[in-house]
């Protein structure tokens, strides 16, 4: 963050100053874990269901914080927020903290107006912020851009998927006058969320990757994310520029909701930057010509599956928009890392076993991406889904989860493990297989991640492949990190 005394932060999120003259600098992070404050960080003291951040406000400022962002008077030198009326950001504060007095609420929208001041001070400098938004792949995109733009400049990036009402500020702090990329990706829960977002760090160049049917039981239809999804692009600039995927039309039709330049990416012929023939290894990792207006280059991706095709190429158009050769984005996507967990987390046991861990979090596109990759990375070799439940789907959960068991099935999954049995919905992904084709014993339903790893112990054999997937409430990570704790590593 830019450096700041606490007057100048109280004058900026309107709040007052208490235990202190104000003259305190704050140069070091800003934090709301206080085992993370450092010297001359701020400590955001954010009220919960079970801990109160004011509680740790001494002993933030005794390890060197300069001073907290507080909700209520603490013992210590404290910028204290105005509260804010009842509403929608109180609703949204008590499910994201779980206080009910609605002071998280006040605490997060200072540290969003902190926000957006030193996003606006350094934006009229170097800085470059891009946004990143869509149904899935957001995360693994985001990691993509961050590693293609940091040989061209410092870059600041969330880790994981933080991007909420809290982490999407608190990474947008991590910037200061040496950053020259800011890269978020956005989170909606409800129309709106991704306006609030990008008012807090305003992007100029945002990418929209897809529209599918996560969070559909909150948005009611495709349509409905389409629109909130949308809010990216209306709140670029004239010169910013908006990176569509032009292969699903429902972002494609975003076009006509900005002013700013569009560049569109995909695998059809009228997309500006594109992938041609696309071709898959036997681990299920693609290889293509990546094609832009400045000339080609061949891509081999490091990553698995071949829905990062479409993740890299978004990633491509943003750094060739900041200047990076086409030579050099084709060289570092086929160097690229995988930066976050349980996503596409392949490991190979001493015996054999590929445990495939895709357990962070999972939607229709996402189970139906996964399931493909498994079928093409398991050829010879018997292949394990380990699935379990796909949240917020609303009135199509059930015939979602019959789909997902009936494709197991179609791509010739040799085994189906369904974890969750006493939820309605994640019982219909088994009968799905069983009455897809000629399936019986193929398919099993158990009730939780213990009966799957206790399956899995007793069944699996050297070189199988297992792959583990489902929403975060269903934990599957669990029989992930169970069966690489047992079988060793090669």
């Amino acid at each position: 963050m830019i450096a700041l005394s606490l007057a100048e932060i109280a004058e900026i999120v309107g709040g007052r100053l208490h235990g202190t003259d104000g003259t305190e600098r704050v140069t070091g992070s800003v934090e709301f874990d206080s085992r993370k404050v450092g010297a001359g960080g701020l400590f955001v003291a954010l009220p919960g269901e079970h801990v109160d951040g004011h509680g740790f406000a001494a002993r933030a400022v005794a390890q060197g914080a300069a001073g907290v962002l507080a909700a209520r008077e603490v013992d210590a030198p404290a910028v204290i927020v105005p509260p804010l009326p009842p509403g929608r950001a109180h609703e949204r504060s008590v499910a994201l903290t779980g206080d009910t007095d609605g002071s998280g609420a006040a605490v997060l929208a200072a540290l969003a107006t902190l926000a957006r001041h030193v996003v606006t001070v350094l934006s009229a400098g170097e800085l470059t912020v891009v946004g990143v938004t869509g149904s899935s792949g957001k995360t693994s995109t985001k990691d993509l851009i961050a590693q293609l733009l940091e040989p061209l400049g410092p870059t600041v990036a969330p880790p994981g998927s933080f991007n909420n009402e809290l982490g999407h500020p608190w990474t947008a702090l991590r910037a200061d006058e040496r950053t020259r990329h800011l890269v978020l990706e956005l989170s909606a829960r409800g129309p709106g969320h991704i306006a609030e977002l990008a008012a807090v760090a305003p992007p100029r160049i945002g990418a929209v990757l897809n529209v599918g049917s996560a969070h559909v039981g909150e948005f009611g239809s495709r349509e409905g994310i389409a629109k909130t999804k949308g809010e990216l692009v209306e709140a670029l600039p004239g010169d910013g520029v908006a990176v569509l995927n032009v292969d699903d039309p429902l972002v494609a039709a975003m076009a006509a909701r900005t002013n700013a330049r569009v560049v569109g990416v995909g695998e059809g012929a009228s997309a500006t930057v594109r992938a041609a023939d696309v071709t898959l290894d036997e681990r299920a990792r693609a290889s293509f010509r990546l094609v832009t207006p400045h000339g080609e280059a061949p891509v081999t991706l490091p990553l698995f599956g071949e829905h990062h095709v479409g993740n890299a190429l978004a990633a491509a158009a943003v750094a060739l928009e900041l200047g990076s050769p086409v030579a050099d984005v084709a060289r570092r996507l086929s160097a690229v890392e995988r930066r976050s967990a349980r996503r596409m987390e392949v490991t190979t046991r001493a015996d054999g076993v590929t445990v495939v861990n895709d357990a962070y979090n999972a939607n229709p596109e996402s189970m139906r991406a996964a399931l493909k990759t498994l079928a093409s990375m398991s050829a010879g070799r018997r292949s394990w889904a380990v699935l379990g439940v796909m949240g917020e789907l609303g009135a199509d959960s059930v015939s979602a989860h019959d789909e997902i068991g009936r494709l197991a099935v179609r791509l010739n999954i040799h085994r189906l493990v369904v974890v969750g049995g006493g939820d309605p919905a994640v019982a219909a992904m088994h009968h799905g297989a069983s009455h897809e084709g000629s399936w019986g014993e193929e398919s099993v339903l158990v009730p939780d991640t213990d009966a799957a790893v206790a399956l899995l112990r007793a069944e699996l054999r050297p070189d199988d492949v297992v792959l583990v997937k489902a929403s975060k409430v269903g934990a599957l990570w669990r029989v992930a990190e169970a069966l690489l704790e047992e079988g060793g590593q090669a």
